[in-house]
């Protein structure tokens, strides 16, 4: 099966790079993350030990990066189904970000991430895909940062920077 080719910058163009190519000299590239929520927690992913960078470490909902021409919420809405098996939640754009970071054995990820987030209803529970996803978990938003902060060595970079540097982006304060 060829290279998965994703969206990156190469000399200033945005072209098709294989997947590995792009992390592994950093270039910068698209990509999606989801957040989803119910109430005051969000389901969090403990990506499967078969990933090649990041294995067994906690992250967002899910990400990943658009197909060649694909836009970015339908890509978002793919891969929630993909790995979770989570399908017919309403996408809501929250806005983008970039950021780079090293994600061990020689990768880096540098993305610009379109982010979004859906409310899951009761009833709506994960069927993850054990080749992507080895386990699931509910958080509280508000403990979230704490456990990060008590355990940094259990998530991925990209979800520490979310939550450090954007999570009023994503999880905007209710105002009362």
């Amino acid at each position: 099966m060829a290279e998965e080719m994703i969206p990156a910058w190469v000399e200033g163009v945005l072209q098709p790079v294989e997947k590995l190519e792009a992390h592994r000299k950093g270039l910068r590239h698209l990509a999606i993350s989801v957040f989803v929520t119910r109430g005051t927690k969000v389901l969090l992913q403990q990506r499967a030990l078969s990933k090649y960078h990041t294995p067994g470490l906690w992250a967002n909902t899910c990400c990943t990066h658009p197909y060649w021409g694909e836009d970015a919420a339908t890509c978002a809405a793919r891969r929630l189904g993909q790995e979770l098996g989570i399908v017919g939640l309403k996408l809501r754009h929250m806005g983008q970000l970039e950021y780079r970071a090293d994600v061990n054995n020689g990768m880096i990820e540098h993305e610009v991430v379109e982010v979004f987030t859906a409310e899951a209803p009761e009833g709506v529970e994960p069927q993850p895909d054990p080749e992507e996803v080895a386990d699931t978990e509910w958080v509280r938003i508000d403990a979230l940062r704490s456990e990060i902060h008590a355990n940094p060595e259990r998530f991925t970079p990209w979800l520490k920077i979310y939550i450090e540097q954007h999570r009023d982006m994503i999880f905007p304060p209710v105002v009362a």
